[in-house]
């Protein structure tokens, strides 16, 4: 194990694995070549020696911790509780290792360990019928809601620890707002209380079930990307529309 050089003394020796061992220990969170380096005890050149900048150090240490995860497939499950389960499991894997949900939102998969987790999802989709480039598509829509969603529950949770009384009191005052709002009150009022976790399995569950109804088993993808660009169309003319309203009102004022 590396030590700290002494004042004059030769630089310790480093390894890959000294580096993702105290990038663990750091946490995604607050990983840094700078803060690496300190903990090591030699310089940021030093280790640049072994990892290609900052982006290198995620994803070494970033695959490190991906390769943890380990998705149960229930061969019982049909299409939509599997991939609500796969959603879960890689909610449950992000919230309990910080800054990994931002390590995949940029970019996933980045190295060997994201590509394993991909492809046990390709393979069991196919298992549901899928062709390998749907399922791609399908896993990968699933896996991207899944994780801007911890992301943010990361965030807040974040938030409620540095300034738990300063979010009440925002949380206080939005919630004053909406009650004397005269169209957002009742509907306010009306709303069902549900935990965290609940809300996020039931927009989930939403957004599964939309995506199944556009991209279910043995549709091609060109067909999947045909329809939904119907819509882009019509958002499309329906923007051109206004865009040529806003100008007639310019001329007309």
């Amino acid at each position: 194990m590396p030590g700290r050089a002494h004042a004059g003394g030769r630089a310790p020796r480093i390894s890959t694995d000294d580096i993702v061992r105290v990038g663990r220990a750091l946490g995604m969170g607050a990983l840094s070549v700078k803060a690496v380096a300190a903990e090591l005890g030699v310089t940021a050149a030093a280790l640049y020696r072994h990892v290609d900048g900052r982006w290198g150090l995620e994803r070494l240490v970033g695959e490190s911790v991906l390769a943890e995860l380990v998705l149960r497939d229930d061969p019982r499950h049909g299409i939509e509780p599997h991939l609500l389960s796969f959603a879960l499991q890689l909610r449950a894997f992000t919230l309990t290792r910080p800054g990994m949900a931002r390590y995949m939102q940029v970019l996933f998969p980045r190295g060997e360990a994201g590509r394993r987790v991909l492809t046990a999802e390709v393979e069991a989709l196919a298992r549901r019928g899928y062709a390998p480039d749907a399922a791609v598509v399908v896993s990968g829509a699933v896996a991207s809601l899944t994780i801007a969603m911890a992301a943010s529950e990361e965030q807040s949770v974040a938030v409620e620890r540095e300034d738990a009384g300063g979010l009440d009191r925002e949380r206080r005052a939005a919630t004053a707002g909406l009650d004397v709002d005269d169209r957002l009150a009742p509907a306010h009022a009306a709303l069902p209380r549900v935990p965290r976790a609940e809300y996020v399995r039931l927009v989930l569950t939403g957004a599964i079930r939309g995506l199944l109804g556009v991209a279910p088993p043995g549709r091609p993808v060109a067909d999947i990307v045909a329809d939904l660009a119907t819509t882009e169309k019509d958002l499309a003319t329906t923007e051109k529309d206004l865009a040529a309203e806003d100008l007639a009102i310019e001329k007309e004022s």
